[in-house]
């Protein structure tokens, strides 16, 4: 049973987290601190607003509605400012003509009764901004923070806030998908998602990529870049519209029909939300909304993040809790996706925003003073709101600490997120390929870095994503093939020396990452094939150029082109894991790490995979460890040809265990591994069905 202090608090049951995790034994007073702080503002929301439920539902009173009968009413928070106005389209941009009228705790209202005709005030797509006369007699004009949709000429340089208020809005029409068993995410953006040089559509990624998604096995997609940034290389993280999705790939009634077709598809739809801070524009953004330095914000220094020049939310205002909880509800609600993916959870849970720290491991590093308690309180709110209402709904958290307790329940004293990314496994793979000759890659330094994971808490494991495909890194097929990627590709011609190492280890990084890393995978679009170039987008260091912002799609249906041979692969992988289930079963059991012979060998779900990383030895009787007896079969097999592999070893292949007990296993077996090559292999004895 759970603890409780004389304050009649119900603490959370910390008996399996500090089992698990022993080195959390001297914080255990940080950790009740931290759920007492999260249930002490619980119940301040519920006192003061009612139920979360309802507080979460904020964007349904602040911003603008329209009533039964027509009429619009405004609401807006700006505590700092002296007057508030309405202007645009409607008024001839008088700004002056419709004031709001001040309310309680710095909230304003404006209603606009309908017309003669009973018809809305103001039209749908009508342009809109609010005039803020602030302490020092300046009137500003502004955006308001919950507009739905806000959208941009070619020849200004500011986004305007476009009223949207459609006749007729999209209706889902298919259910969410329930929960997957396993994870497997398509990091995507939908303005590279075509091969055409310009920004692509939501309706390119409904018809093109989704379908694309479906066949490669992939069960979810995790969308970047959709909450509104006036900054299109921001990559989508310099927000500066929450509640509007990007115009510059089409409507919110497009964006709708996307999820609601992935739905339609068993698809799970992510969005990547940034919580963590915001962009510090001021005509179009949230900074200095009233006038002043604070409102949304810390004020001073606090307030602004010295490496990303963006503004850093104060996470003990109720008013910032009210608008972040409900930003979260509307893309649940109105768009109906499944879950997020947070951004940049680290610099929310430390003062120092890791800034210039390395994160050794030592747990005085994750509690003390330099945790920022207020947003550990907000994200434990979040995950608590999500997951009471949305029971499926998934939650990943990015953090490079690797705080303690992250993706364990809030009951449990954690702060409630389903999986973490695991970072450190892209970091691992590119220093390999970066440093190290084939020869010298330490087998066990590979395997600790995949399973070096927290016991009860979920990662997303990784091989390579968005990052390591920016212009500046390189991503996993540029390591390793480079420059021939151009020229040496044809399938119609032998396989250079450089393009066979590239294929081969491109498709064996991507299993053993897939298989041995994580709970979940994720792979970022067009990584999956290969893609022969990097991701820029255009700016002014390239001059405004599209080149490299884009996908190729159009290789992988070229017959004679290796990229489809990668492409077979990743999606013969998904489709393995789905039927078998290793993400979803418990971590790997590792029986070989052999440096001389650079094997690795483990068991999971039952199933057993080999790794022969060796470039040029293959090896005919290979004792290999195995719990269970019987039949074994090859299942997956990356040196298949059809895989742009040599056919060296069949698909079906079998193995009989012998009963020699090997390796701390009761049974053992002997295989024929060739060099750049891993293996699959089921027990024909055993049910896999789930």
């Amino acid at each position: 049973m759970s603890d409780q202090d004389s304050n009649n608090i119900i603490l959370p049951d910390l008996s399996d987290f500090l089992q698990k995790d022993p080195y959390l034994r001297p914080y255990e007073g940080d950790v009740r601190r931290r759920y007492r702080l999260f249930e002490e503002r619980l119940a301040q929301l519920e006192e003061a607003e009612g139920d979360f439920d309802q507080f979460t539902r904020s964007y349904q009173s602040f911003g603008v509605h329209r009533k039964s009968n027509n009429g619009l009413l405004f609401k807006e928070w700006a505590p700092e400012a002296q007057a508030l106005y309405l202007t645009g389209d409607f008024n001839s941009w008088d700004k002056l003509s419709h004031p709001f009228t001040k309310k309680e705790f710095g909230k304003w209202e404006l209603y606009l009764p309908p017309k003669h005709d009973k018809s809305p005030a103001i039209k749908h797509e009508s342009k809109l901004k609010l005039v803020v006369l602030t302490k020092d007699a300046e009137y500003l004009f502004r955006i308001s923070p919950w507009a739905k949709y806000v959208t941009k000429r070619l020849d200004s340089v500011t986004y305007d806030w476009t009223h949207w208020d459609p006749p007729h809005p999209y209706l889902h029409q298919h259910p969410r998908p329930p929960k997957p068993r396993s994870l497997r995410i398509y990091e995507a953006h939908v303005g590279i998602a075509s091969p055409e040089e310009k920004i692509a559509s939501y309706q390119n990624f409904t018809l093109n990529v989704l379908p694309r998604v479906k066949d490669l096995g992939y069960n979810c997609i995790q969308l970047m870049a959709v909450m509104e940034h006036a900054y299109y290389a921001s990559f989508g993280y310099q927000i500066t519209n929450f509640f509007a999705a990007s115009s510059r790939f089409g409507t919110p009634e497009e964006l709708k029909r996307l999820v609601d077709v992935a739905h339609s598809l068993g698809i799970t739809v992510l969005l990547d939300v940034v919580h963590s801070h915001a962009s510090s524009n001021t005509a179009d953004g949230l900074n200095q909304f009233d006038g002043s330095d604070s409102c949304f914000f810390h004020g001073g220094s606090r307030g602004n993040h010295s490496h990303w020049g963006s503004r850093l939310f104060n996470y003990s205002s109720w008013e910032v809790m009210r608008f972040l909880l409900s930003n979260l509800r509307w893309w649940m609600e109105e768009y109906r996706f499944d879950g997020f993916r947070f951004d940049g959870v680290t610099s929310m849970l430390y003062q120092h925003h890791g800034i210039g720290m390395s994160f050794c491991g030592n747990y005085s590093e994750y509690f003390g003073m330099h945790v920022d308690e207020d947003a550990v309180v907000q994200l434990m709110l979040s995950n608590h709101i999500l997951h009471t209402l949305y029971p499926g709904c998934i939650t990943i958290a990015e953090d490079v600490s690797g705080m303690p307790g992250l993706c364990r329940s809030i009951c449990e004293g954690g702060l409630g997120f389903d999986y973490r990314l695991a970072m450190a496994v892209p970091d691992k793979w590119i220093q390999i390929l970066k440093e190290l000759r084939d020869e010298d890659w330490y087998m066990g330094d590979i395997v600790h870095t995949l399973t070096n994971r927290r016991q009860g808490e979920r990662s997303i494991a990784y091989a390579e994503s968005h990052d390591q495909a920016l212009v500046g890194d390189k991503s996993l097929a540029f390591w390793l093939m480079d420059k021939e990627m151009y020229t040496n590709m044809s399938a119609l011609v032998p396989m250079t020396t450089v393009i066979d190492r590239g294929i081969q280890l491109h498709k064996m990084i991507r299993l053993l990452t897939h298989s041995l890393g994580g709970e979940g995978y994720l792979n970022f679009m067009g990584n999956e094939f290969g893609h022969p170039e990097w991701l820029d987008f255009p700016r002014k260091g390239n001059c405004e150029s599209y080149r490299y912002a884009r996908r190729q799609y159009n290789l992988v249906d070229v017959e004679h082109l290796r990229y489809r041979q990668l492409y077979a692969f990743d999606r013969d992988m998904n489709r393995t894991e789905d039927y078998f289930g290793w993400l979803a079963a418990p971590q790997a059991v590792v029986t070989t790490t052999d440096e001389k012979d650079k094997i690795v060998v483990f068991e999971r779900a039952n199933l057993i995979f080999i790794f022969n990383f060796h470039p040029s030895c293959s090896y005919n009787d290979y004792r290999v460890a195995v719990e269970l007896p019987g039949k074994y079969t090859i299942r997956l097999n990356s040196d298949d040809p059809q895989y742009g592999g040599h056919g060296r070893i069949q698909f079906g292949t079998e193995f009989f265990t012998e009963p020699m007990a090997f390796k701390n296993r009761s049974h053992s077996f002997q295989v024929y591994i060739p060099c750049r090559t891993a293996l699959v292999l089921a027990n024909d004895e055993i049910d896999y069905c789930h």
